[in-house]
């Protein structure tokens, strides 16, 4: 797999039937590696280890419906109340970030009003804060602290 640029951690690998898994330690399972997955594991590990964002408050994969169409997003944050403080998109390295992946990740966050939304491909990132009232999105140089 392609190195990212992205805080390198211990992953743990496995080949079965001649195909390689890596160890989601969210859901404590081993998920097909895909370049997208490769990019979903470091950032989840970044937000853990290199941001103290709690893992328990981190749900992967999870499924929403806009337009009457069955969508999902790669990673929510949740703040410790249990409201949606991040949605993030992930793509795989050789994936450009264009205005075409910001769109979806904001349509996904027009149904889950998350106050931050983060696209990465694992070599660049960005980070944006919304706010509904004025419908105004604002680019973050970094990733906010955990509230």
């Amino acid at each position: 797999m392609e190195l990212l640029n992205l805080p390198k951690f211990e992953y743990k690998l496995q080949k079965k039937d001649g195909k390689l898994y890596i160890f989601d330690q969210l859901r404590k399972k081993y998920l097909f590696l895909t370049p997208e997955e490769w990019v979903r594991q470091h950032f989840v590990n970044y937000l853990i280890e290199h941001l103290s964002y709690p893992k328990s408050l981190i749900k992967l994969e999870s499924g929403l419906t806009y337009n009457q169409v069955q969508k999902r997003t790669d990673i929510q944050v949740f703040d410790r109340s249990g409201a949606l403080f991040m949605i993030v998109e992930c793509k795989a390295p050789y994936v450009a970030l264009t205005q075409n992946v910001f769109e979806q990740v904001a349509q996904y966050n027009h149904t889950l009003r998350s106050p931050y939304i983060v696209i990465t491909n694992g070599m660049s990132q960005y980070c944006c804060k919304t706010n509904w009232d004025t419908f105004q999105i604002d680019f973050l140089e970094n990733l906010p602290k955990f509230p």
